[in-house]
């Protein structure tokens, strides 16, 4: 089993940056990866990015790609979505996942509790 919290979320100025934190308990490693996901209100929820646990090797959504970068902290079962050159179309509740499909933009087995991104024009 796999816990997922999330944190990092808030209010921030078009151009902007912000941080989020997905901090994992459990069998991380059998997750394979772990990615970000969001959605907006009227909106399905979209892929953003994900990253394999072992390896580190990233993927990007079209929409983020060169703006955002994911990492991940192995000791500290940590993933990081660092998020520059926000737009206010990047507004949404973002949410952590976990699992081996993350990686194809597909959620995964496990998901946090998602922390609002408010970005203002």
């Amino acid at each position: 089993q796999v816990q997922l919290v999330e944190s990092g979320g808030g209010l921030v100025q078009a151009g902007g940056s912000l941080r989020l934190s997905c901090a994992a308990s459990g069998r991380t490693f059998s997750s394979a990866a772990m990615g970000w996901f969001r959605q907006a209100p009227g909106k399905e929820r979209e892929f953003v990015a994900a990253i394999t646990w072992s390896a580190g090797r990233t993927y990007y959504s079209d929409s983020v790609k060169g703006r955002f970068t994911i990492s991940r902290d192995y000791v500290k079962n940590t993933v990081y979505l660092q998020m520059n050159s926000l737009k206010p179309e990047d507004t949404a509740v973002y949410y952590c996942s976990a699992g081996p499909r993350v990686v194809r933009g597909i959620g995964g087995d496990y998901w946090g509790q998602g922390t609002q991104v408010t970005v203002s024009s």
